[in-house]
């Protein structure tokens, strides 16, 4: 094969891998690989103002793919800005394909300006992180980085590409990735055993996280469901893992406090985990929260999450769509009539329970906040037939009452803990779908992370919506040290001052045109009808800064 400079080589490598767009901010120690991107033809490159927006935006458009994204960050100052957004892309286990050059490997010695450990650095937060060192190794190492990205559990990988390495000739053959498959299923003995342990369940449960939307074992997790007349409770979640409206959803455990997740699963006498880990609360109980002697079952690709923190009577390191097939076709043949019977109460008694609460509050009754108008307003006029990426945080219990995530790539939740994720994750999920309407939520101190994503999206023509949900302070921590003084016997007084984001106030409309884009403040209820109205009409990146 005729050589060619690395730097043009690894580009036709990244398209033959289905990479066609590199979303990234350009540094000096990049500018030879950059201009090879420049010049080369069906490849794209999507230009954010700082690293953390662009890792923002490459998760979000990996996110409503299912595949994988390619970031480019500029060294150690650029990985060190994207370090927090690639932990969220971690726990979220989105296959981030990260790349970062450095002045080259002639200049390891020299200890010179921006040198650092470029691995080192990335190794905590991403499945796998490496540095090209050979210009003959250059496409077999990212062929490597691709391929562990993509296998469950997916995560991100990180390459480091010193400039000397790609500006030698390269004639490494340009083959796509191969990514081994992992729809294995579980032995005929483990789904009869696993069958045995939940049938008999009098309380059963079920706990989920996005290894079923990975799988796409949605109605395979239903059938189960409905099958054993179990709770389904969402734990390590932000996909749609199961309808809103499914009569068995009982919404999340939470990401707080382990005694709330207790609270929730504790009488339960037979437990399925399916595709999460357990419990990932950042204040968890430190012994069992399982009910002694209740039968637990755990399935999943990720053998490292089960019985990581807690005993389980049988796991199985299985594809969830595979293995909860199997479940339900041996359910159906050894669950006694009384057993079957006794579900199909239980089943029966969450779907009044849902109808009552229907007839008692629906969704085309708001709350009559400017908020609550437009929500319901944006309900009425889309028909919910949008993507909501949602970082709303203490917003987000009003969002999902009307705007409730029914379908598979409909919404898309914050994870990973940190602030930032709503609005560039809007913008990739749009750049993504553009033949969808996408419109990402998030507070007022969340959004300020990562506002600069508006200017990415007017400059790409990427057609997104936003909306700041404007309480003026960091609300959940107020809600959080509420709980830890009602824990410690604390008295209730005035919350820490750092809370507060009232002073200055910021002007989020104006903001939005500073970057190009335009938006509206709304602080009554009439005004919210007329933003829904705007933000619907108007033909490019709109933003509504909602007063609550």
């Amino acid at each position: 094969m005729e050589a060619t400079p690395g730097r043009e080589r690894l580009i036709e490598q990244f398209k033959a891998d289905g990479l066609h767009v590199m979303f990234g901010n350009p540094g000096t120690v990049e500018q030879g690989f950059l201009d090879a991107v420049d010049a080369a033809a069906d490849f794209h490159y999507v230009l954010a103002l700082q690293e953390t927006v662009a890792a923002g935006i490459a998760d979000g458009y990996a996110r409503a793919t299912g595949g994988a994204a390619l970031l480019q960050l500029h060294s150690g100052v650029g990985l060190g800005n994207g370090i927090g957004m690639l932990y969220q892309s971690l726990r979220g286990h989105t296959p981030l394909v990260v790349v970062a050059g450095d002045a080259g490997v002639r200049y390891d010695a020299m200890d010179a300006q921006m040198a650092c450990d470029l691995v080192a650095m990335a190794r905590p937060v991403t499945k796998y992180a490496t540095r090209v060192t050979d210009p003959r190794s250059v496409l077999r190492t990212v062929r490597r980085a691709v391929k562990i990205a993509l296998t469950p559990p997916r995560g991100p990988v990180f390459v480091a590409l010193p400039m000397d390495v790609l500006d030698e000739l390269n004639s490494e053959p340009v083959l796509p990735t191969s990514v081994p498959l992992t729809d294995v299923a579980p032995s005929p003995a483990s789904v009869g055993r696993a069958a045995e342990l939940l049938a008999a369940a009098e309380r059963p449960v079920v706990l989920i996280g996005d290894g079923v939307a990975l799988s796409g074992a949605q109605a395979e997790l239903v059938a189960v469901a409905e099958l054993l007349g179990a709770d389904v409770y969402e734990v390590d979640s932000s996909e749609v893992n199961i309808a809103a409206s499914h009569p068995l959803r009982r919404g999340q455990t939470g990401h707080m406090f382990g005694p709330h997740s207790k609270e929730l699963i504790g009488g339960a006498d037979g437990v399925l985990i399916v595709g999460t880990y357990v419990f990932p609360e950042v204040f968890p109980e430190l012994e069992s929260p399982f009910r002694a002697g209740a039968k637990v079952v755990h399935i999943d690709l990720d053998a490292y999450e089960i019985a990581k923190n807690h005993p389980v009577d049988l796991g199985l390191a299985a594809d969830p769509k595979e293995a909860l097939r199997a479940l339900a076709g041996v359910l159906r043949q050894r669950q006694t009539t009384r057993q079957r019977a006794a579900a199909a109460a239980r089943l029966d008694a969450r779907a009044r329970e849902r109808a009552r609460a229907a007839l008692d509050g629906g969704r085309s009754d708001d709350d009559g906040t400017p908020m609550g108008v437009f929500l319901r307003t944006l309900a009425e006029r889309t028909g919910g037939d949008l993507i909501v990426f949602d970082e709303a945080l203490t917003t987000s219990p009003l969002v999902t009452r009307y705007l409730p995530a029914e379908r598979p790539g409909d919404y898309h939740l914050t994870r990973g803990g940190s602030l930032g994720v709503g609005f560039p994750g809007a913008v990739g999920a749009k750049l993504a779908r553009p033949d969808r309407l996408v419109v990402g939520f998030a507070g007022d101190g969340g959004s300020m992370y990562t506002y600069q994503a508006l200017w990415t999206a007017v400059r790409h023509g990427i057609d997104a919506k936003f909306v700041v949900c404007n309480n003026r302070k960091y609300r959940l921590l107020d809600d959080n040290i509420t709980r830890y003084w009602q824990e410690r016997d604390i008295a209730a007084h005035a919350f820490p001052g750092s809370f507060d984001l009232s002073r200055p106030e910021i002007d989020f409309a104006g903001l939005a045109r500073a970057l190009g884009a335009d938006g509206t403040r709304v602080e009554k209820p009439d005004e919210a009808v007329t933003a829904v109205t705007r933000m619907l009409a108007h033909p490019g990146p709109y933003l509504v800064d909602i007063q609550i």
